[in-house]
């Protein structure tokens, strides 16, 4: 997935808001300097653990009465819930740790946001600059460690240089192509003295991101969609983060395009609606992947042509011609050669080719929804023909699919869903109705092992007033749910079901399809008759509410009565299916021709009809 610029305020602009006027310039520590430039940027909420080299930083913040710290239990559960606070509310997530170990335990997350472009800045102690490069205690070169994984990365060793590159650090993060921006600061530049004044001058000369299309591209796309037949618009998380969710539907209305949403964009186009086809790629629906691959048109916005969506590359929707937009010029054509390349960011590239096809001029007559009606409606038939659905294998089991629609059902669409990583991420992907943007939150590039509690608990710390739900494994639980400790002392009630089929699941479905049901080193002993650990007494033990399901027939009351509960976090232990599969599935490195809607099921088609139906295509557009 490649992001696009988020509508986070600049420093200057946060420098310019009521109460942030210029403040008389004081002698501080650096320490004192950082904590009042966290404030002077917005910054909300520090996620964090406190240690020797970063052990300055602390005394001041305690003092704050702007910036909350939360303190975490684990470095990575401080990065995911940063992760989680970006993603849910769409500011800038911030995360701390010390030096050393503190610091490499962010590195998982960070390159986690890295991948997803989440903007986040991860400050961290270092040992005095007098120290650095000796083998210190707990010195580790952070700066280098993260260098591949960060957007930009600083090594702070005076005190001066503080609110300048907190500055530049939360400018870097929201704009452009969000992503982590890593702050290093010695022990010796946090103790010295400092005189603090905002706002500080930014120098950033290499810096500039395009966000405004080139009109000349935007002409030549409209006129590619104009001589298409089998338009598809393919949809990427970097629509959620231009916040283009509006302007998108505007777009596939005023067209008649169906659109597809990638695993990062679930949420960037109503589920509910006519024109969606669903999730493409590995796990997508039949209707998302068989209509980009019959697509003559891609209009890729703010995607990236993921392995996961496209299968093997080659074969990839073959008569298909490529718009791609992307404020990141660097992902344009590096997987997939484009056409038409658009450089910018998505609110705004959407919202010229509005502007475009609305004026009705030349080619821009033709882009609209008669001319590709037919297409709409083949593409509606393959949706309704090969619907994402489940059979239970026995009236008394509790399947993994029917857990998570009720959990939907019953949370609705305000709700906010974080998915840890495997069958049930696909699961919640897909049974799950996603109406608006930011309400779906999981790891899609790293596909993170952890990442779901830790991710909710920041979701729900910047989104307090919505219903949070850690969609999990009991693989990923076992990760990080240390964190539920940090929910329960700080007031953070979010709600964990975990999807506990004993396995991790999605390997051992790979063992099943393809490694002769050997199963090596996937069995988990947590559910009946094992139960290692108790995920009840264990929830109970961390001051939580601890629940268990096993039939389908009290599914509804225990998720009502999680609902009913929130006063502390609830833990559900939903003891499910074990050999449940996730489908359809297109196996690695195969063409996108060969999904699979069951074991050894298909979809069967009718060449002859098919090509039928493009002519008819064809002469309904000659007939005009």
């Amino acid at each position: 997935m490649t992001d696009t610029s988020s509508s986070a305020p600049s420093p200057a602009a946060m420098a310019r808001r009521p109460g942030n006027a210029r403040p008389t310039p004081e002698q501080v520590t650096g320490a004192k300097s950082l904590v009042l430039a966290l404030e002077h940027v917005g910054a909300e909420v520090v996620f964090g653990i406190p240690g020797g080299a970063i052990l300055p930083a602390y005394d001041p913040l305690m003092d704050s009465t702007k910036v909350r710290h939360i303190l975490v239990r684990h470095e990575q559960g401080a990065g995911h819930a940063a992760e989680g606070y970006a993603s849910a509310t769409g500011k800038v997530g911030v995360c701390m740790a010390t030096s050393g170990p503190g610091a490499t335990n962010l590195v998982t997350a960070i390159a986690d946001a890295h991948m997803d472009s989440v903007p986040i800045v991860a400050i961290t102690g270092q040992v005095a600059s007098s120290a650095i490069g000796t083998d210190a205690f707990q010195e580790a070169d952070i700066r280098g460690i993260t260098m591949p994984i960060t957007k930009h990365n600083y090594l702070v060793t005076e005190a001066a240089q503080i609110p300048r590159v907190i500055a530049e650090a939360f400018h870097i993060a929201s704009t452009g192509r969000p992503g982590p921006v890593l702050v290093d600061i010695s022990k010796d530049a946090l103790q010295a003295t400092t005189t603090f004044a905002w706002p500080p001058q930014i120098d950033l000369p290499g810096y500039h991101p395009v966000t405004r299309p080139h009109a000349k591209q935007i002409r030549e796309a409209v006129r590619l969609m104009a001589a298409s037949r089998r338009p598809v618009l393919y949809v990427g998380g970097g629509v959620i983060r231009a916040g283009a969710h509006a302007e998108l539907l505007r777009l596939a209305e005023l067209t008649g395009i169906p659109v597809v949403t990638t695993l990062m964009a679930r949420g960037a186009f109503p589920d509910g609606h006519s024109l969606h086809l669903g999730m493409p790629g590995m796990h997508g629906s039949v209707s998302a992947v068989t209509g980009l691959q019959r697509s003559d048109l891609l209009i890729t916005l703010g995607a990236r042509f993921d392995d996961r969506v496209t299968g093997q590359l080659s074969s990839f929707a073959p008569d298909a011609r490529i718009i791609h937009a992307d404020i990141d010029p660097a992902e344009i054509s590096k997987n997939r050669a484009a056409d038409v390349p658009i450089v910018g960011d998505a609110k705004a590239i959407i919202s010229e080719l509005i502007t475009t096809i609305e004026a009705g001029v030349g080619d821009a007559a033709d882009v609209n929804p008669h001319t590709y009606s037919a297409w709409a409606a083949t593409t509606k038939g393959w949706a309704q023909e090969f619907p994402v659905g489940y059979t239970a294998t026995s009236d008394e089991a509790l399947m993994p699919q029917q857990v998570i629609e009720r959990i939907g059902a019953i949370a609705g669409p305000e709700a906010v869903y974080a998915a840890g990583v495997g069958q049930h991420q696909m699961w919640a992907a897909q049974f799950i109705g996603y109406e608006r943007p930011n309400s779906w939150l999981n790891s899609g590039g790293a596909g993170t092992m952890g990442y779901s509690v830790p991710a909710a608990m920041g979701a729900k710390v910047g989104e307090p007033d919505r219903v949070v739900w850690a969609i999990d494994g009991d693989g990923c639980f076992q990760m990080t749910n240390q964190e539920l400790a940090t929910c329960v002392i700080n007031d953070i009630p979010i709600k964990v079901a975990i999807i506990n089929n004993s396995s991790l699941g999605m390997v051992r479905q790979w063992q099943s399809l393809f490694y002769n049901e050997r199963y090596s080193n996937t069995d988990l002993h947590t559910s009946v008759g094992n139960r290692i650990p108790d995920f009840v007494k264990l929830a109970e033990a961390y001051g939580c509410v601890g629940l268990r399901c096993e039939r389908p027939e009290d599914l509804d009351a225990t998720i009502e009565q999680a609902m009913a509960i929130n006063d502390r976090p609830v833990v559900i232990d939903f003891v499910v299916e074990r050999d449940a599969m996730v489908w359809p599935m297109v196996p690695a490195g195969v063409s996108n021709d060969a999904i699979q809607t069951a074991r050894d099921a298909a979809p069967v088609w009718d060449r002859e009809e098919s090509e039928a139906e493009e002519q008819d295509t064809d002469a309904d557009h000659d007939g005009q």
